[in-house]
């Protein structure tokens, strides 16, 4: 044992004669268990040969011996010799942060990057602590670091506008229409103008109870001022889909889009107006004229992702029209499909049809349930839930019960009944718990008590009914995570 120590000294001694041999020997001593070994030769390799490899490696030891602290310092280290690296070490340290920013780790990473901040700074801190801000869904410190960014680095406004789309995608959205606002006084680029004032309207409609004509007035003004043409199109888009949803006045939307498609217009900037109108046409119950739009889509622009959405569009039509042998035609076409959400969707709606039709000559049931679904794209959850109804009432045989069940559910928990959205979850559970449906129905149910019920217990009920019975569930991350905060897991 002695001898094994005076060899593991000369190897350590060897690294000041030729630092060559410091990736080496700091290597054998990782294999041989001596993480102490390898963490001396690697820090002694930084001193007489700089790598920044390792900075890395020595955040690798020292997290295998726990030292979070020191691991954290070092993968800093690392990105700040590499900061092509960063994303790869925010997924590493992501293990380490929770949501809950009293926990011990998101507060021995934030004391470490202030410390950064005071002795080195450097916009890549500001960075790092937006990004420890945003873990723990804490989207106004994290503005306050990004716009910290900005003032050093004007000419850059990717970070404010990520996070802007992040906040509004977590529908923080008096936040996000902050963010937007501020990159509105601050931008100069037409385009980026352009698209924050967009957002900052879709936001206005979600936060505040302004008189449309005020909206509408804003649109107006905007489209005024920039044109129709590419560069308004995200606008052009976002002011149909207003006047369609919020204004209530779907013809005007058709109008105004027919109108702009007179434009000077590329192929895909067309074919974006024209789904965009065959949507909304959709809604009127247009469906031929529809049809003719997402078709011509396919031929202009064959091949694309938009394509692929407007075929399985097209075969969603069909199916809303009654026509499920076409439909089902179409959309084993679309299981192939490069856009894997566009495949998992066209999957879905095949297996609604083909699991359903042969029980019925006449598809009474399932003409029905694509009313539904038609009568809440227009908006009409009264309307649809009563057709659901008639299903459930009439057609207690036919295997579209547990899915009647479920969209009605989700209609009742979008209209706030929610005793009654859990008594149809209940009867999936209870009635159909062998059925694909019944994961779905553990999982709303259990984000039902979560969110509006307020009984934890319950949610942990179904989540863990997931987690042990249906492990290759879509929601079992989701419902593993939500289950362990409601059990006081720390979440590492």
């Amino acid at each position: 044992m002695v001898k094994a120590e005076e060899n593991y000294k000369k190897a350590l001694e060897r690294i000041d004669t030729q630092p060559n041999y410091i990736y080496a020997i700091a290597q054998q001593f990782e294999a041989h268990g001596r993480i102490d070994n390898a963490i001396q030769a690697y820090e002694r390799g930084l001193e007489l040969a700089p790598n920044p490899v390792f900075y890395y490696k020595l955040a690798v030891l020292h997290g295998v011996q726990k030292n979070i602290e020191k691991m954290m310092e070092r993968f800093l280290d690392y990105v700040e010799t590499n900061p092509t690296y960063t994303t790869q070490v925010m997924r590493l340290l992501a293990e380490y942060i929770s949501e809950d920013a009293s926990q011990p780790y998101n507060q021995l990473f934030k004391n470490i990057l202030l410390k950064k901040i005071q002795s080195t700074p450097n916009t890549l801190w500001n960075q790092w602590l937006s990004w420890l801000y945003i873990q723990q869904n804490d989207y106004k410190k994290a503005f306050i670091q990004e716009k910290a960014i900005f003032r050093r680095e004007p000419e850059s406004f990717q970070g404010l506008i990520n996070l802007a789309l992040l906040t509004k995608e977590s529908k923080a959205y008096k936040t996000a229409l902050t963010i937007f606002e501020f990159i509105i006084q601050n931008a100069t680029a037409p385009r980026l103008i352009i698209q924050a004032n967009t957002q900052c309207l879709e936001l206005q409609l979600e936060v505040s109870t302004t008189d449309y004509n005020v909206i509408k007035a804003s649109y107006l003004e905007l489209l005024d001022t920039y044109k129709l043409g590419v560069e308004t199109l995200d606008l052009q888009v976002s002011y149909a889909d207003f006047l369609a949803f919020y204004d209530n006045n779907p013809d005007a939307a058709i109008t105004f889009l027919k109108s702009a498609l007179k434009a000077n217009l590329t192929a895909l900037a067309s074919s974006t107006l024209k789904m965009k109108l065959a949507d909304i046409l959709i809604t009127q119950n247009k469906f031929n004229q529809a049809l003719l739009y997402y078709t011509q889509i396919q031929m202009r622009v064959k091949n694309s992702t938009l394509a692929q959405e407007a075929r399985f569009k097209a075969a969603k039509t069909s199916y809303y029209k009654g026509d499920f042998d076409w439909a089902e035609t179409q959309l084993k076409v679309l299981k192939s499909s490069t856009s894997q959400l566009t495949a998992n969707d066209a999957l879905d709606l095949q297996l609604l049809i083909s699991d359903h039709k042969a029980s019925d000559s006449l598809h009474t049931a399932l003409k029905l349930y694509a009313k539904a679904e038609v009568l809440t794209l227009q908006n009409k959850p009264t309307e649809a839930i009563s057709v659901l109804e008639s299903i459930l009432e009439n057609h207690k045989t036919d295997p579209i019960i547990d899915q009647a069940l479920l969209a009605q559910a989700q209609l009742y928990e979008s209209e706030k009944m929610y005793s009654k959205a859990e008594a149809n979850y209940i009867r999936i559970i209870t009635a159909y718990k062998d059925d694909i449906l019944a994961d779905d129905a553990y999982f709303y149910l259990a984000e039902l008590y979560r969110l509006h019920l307020n009984q934890p217990e319950k949610a942990k009920l179904n989540y863990e009914t997931i987690i042990f019975n249906h492990e290759d569930s879509i929601h079992f991350v989701a419902a593993r995570k939500q289950y362990r905060i409601l059990r006081g897991d720390a979440i590492n």
